[in-house]
């Protein structure tokens, strides 16, 4: 496992437009690392695995991997992103392209996002495609509102269940009310929170 994620890892480095990451050592601790960080919050939720925003492929390739059982769906709204991701996909995984805002609610064990958008926005898209009970674990910065994402989680029948050090974990507590997801590009222009 660890080889074939070593050759992702500098793929995507190689690889134009996927990340500004240069030095190979800094991207493993950023973009295989740290995804794997998170495997443990990620194991506490059962079922599919959405990694929303999946551009390279982290958190979303390195959890597959730590999850082999697993269903794991990269969805990626740039196709070609989505052809490298085809190319890194392990088995358990199949690429979607799309956006979250145009894919069915309620349905995932939990979604992931690491760098996709603010928190709140990233909770916006996030969060319609867990199923009740299921929830989304966001990597975040030290910049990260806690009672911002919480206030949106709210919105959407979600609630912000754990905070630690680079996460926050919301809860899906009912179904995706009337009216959510908004269309494309509304969460980043107008905000919840």
């Amino acid at each position: 496992m660890r080889a074939l994620l070593e050759d992702w890892l500098r793929a995507v480095v190689a690889t134009p437009g996927l990340t500004a990451l240069g030095d190979i050592d800094e991207a493993r601790r950023v973009l295989l690392d740290d995804s794997l960080h998170g495997a443990a919050l990620v194991a506490r939720f059962e079922g599919s695995l959405v990694d929303v925003g999946s551009g390279g492929g982290a958190p979303g390739i390195p959890l597959a991997y730590a999850e082999p059982e697993r269903e794991v769906v990269l969805l990626e709204a740039e196709r070609r992103k989505c052809e490298f991701l085809e190319q890194w996909a392990p088995p358990n995984a199949r690429v979607v392209w799309g956006r979250a805002e145009e894919q069915a609610t309620d349905w995932a064990g939990v979604a992931v996002a690491k760098a996709l958008a603010h928190p709140s926005t990233a909770a916006e898209w996030c969060l319609p495609l867990v199923r009740p009970g299921g929830a989304v674990v966001l990597w975040v910065g030290p910049s990260a509102e806690p009672d911002r994402v919480a206030t949106v989680a709210a919105r959407l029948a979600g609630e912000l269940e754990d905070v630690r050090a680079g996460f926050l974990v919301l809860r899906k507590t009912g179904p995706t009310p009337e009216g959510f997801p908004r269309r494309p590009g509304i969460a980043k222009k107008r905000p919840l929170a």
